[in-house]
């Protein structure tokens, strides 16, 4: 089925028995009522999703963005396989629209080029799917379908990120949330420091986390939760969330950077965290996707993390969780 309005045809929908298709019109119907507001919610990384009224007007003025940026415009084909229940999704149609671009619509899965046998333009995924694509026998022959991809949603892990560095694929790795109306800010794989859209502009607070000044947007100041090195008020680069910061015997450690400093150890999922300890005040624990190790395992394990942590920034615990809680964008709830 193809959906048209105003005589232009902007979708293409492959399985009208899909509930992605019945989505889809649902968004449609919402986007051209009398209201000003379309009803998302947050996406629950940071708590219980909430619900939020997006202004329709903000979502035109991003969508405008992102499409300026990467060049989108009535010649592009643009592909939709997350759900259009939140906010990602819900802006790739907003962008086929302004750009009078056509959309083609799959139901959002773990692979969900498997069947596209046209070139993209411009494709948004979670990491999830994209490293489940690259897993595949023919997964590099399925991306190269796509010119462009966004990634977001949660974090993209070093070893993901350096093989999308290895393909013709342009690759962007997106900073924003459902109160920002989607991303305000990409960084090319490969690339550390993250770029302002349009006249967006970056400071930073008391606790160096994030305030962005979105004057596309009806609610134009925003202050985060993430710690950032502010390059300039176009750039920064993204080093961890101020909740994850761990104070343990009165030094202070970012979770996130831990994680990174031993990306290249652990074969399994895995998280940094901290509970309660009555000397240090909070202990670094290291959680592990996975059924428990063996003591050989273990010893193995501690003297690869000594070679790249400090004697501080030790785990003091490790613990294995058989399966980590996830939201519906592939991020994992840090939960003990």
């Amino acid at each position: 089925m193809e959906v048209r309005i105003n005589g232009v045809t902007y979708i293409s929908i492959e399985e009208m028995e899909g509930q992605v298709a019945c989505d889809v019109v649902s968004f449609l119907r919402e986007w051209y009522n009398d209201s000003n507001y379309v009803q998302g919610h947050t996406s629950g990384s940071t708590g219980v999703p909430k619900a939020i009224a997006l202004l329709k007007q903000d979502m035109r003025a991003s969508a405008r963005l992102t499409n300026t940026f990467l060049g989108i415009d009535s010649s592009a084909t643009l592909l939709l396989c997350l759900s259009p229940a939140y906010i990602a999704g819900k802006m790739m149609i907003v962008r086929a629209l302004e750009a009078h671009a056509e959309l083609v619509v799959v139901e959002p899965s773990s692979m969900p080029l498997q069947d596209v046998k046209q070139p993209i333009t411009l494709a948004a995924m979670v990491p999830m799917q994209v490293a489940t694509t690259l897993q595949s026998d023919n997964g590099e022959e399925q991306l190269a379908w796509v010119k462009q991809l966004l990634v977001g949603g949660a974090p993209i892990s070093t070893t993901l990120e350096q093989r999308l560095m290895l393909l013709a694929t342009h690759t962007y790795v997106t900073y924003g949330m459902t109160e920002t109306v989607s991303h305000i800010a990409l960084r090319a794989v490969g690339a550390r420091q993250y770029v302002a859209l349009g006249d967006v502009s970056f400071a930073v607070d008391n606790r160096n986390c994030l305030v962005i000044d979105a004057p596309q947007l009806s609610r134009r100041h925003f202050v985060t939760n993430d710690v950032v090195s502010l390059i300039d008020s176009r750039h920064f680069e993204w080093l961890g969330r101020y909740d994850n910061i761990i104070n343990s015997g009165g030094l202070k450690f970012c979770a996130e950077d831990l994680e990174r400093k031993i990306s290249a150890i652990l074969p399994h999922r895995y998280y940094i965290t901290s509970c309660a300890d009555e000397l240090l005040g909070q202990r670094i624990v290291l959680v592990i996707e996975s059924q428990a190790y063996s003591d050989a395992e273990m010893s193995r394990l501690k003297d690869q993390l000594s070679g790249c942590l400090s004697r501080y920034e030790m785990p003091r615990e490790i613990r294995f969780v058989e399966r980590f809680e996830e939201t519906y964008s592939g991020k994992i709830k840090r939960i003990l």
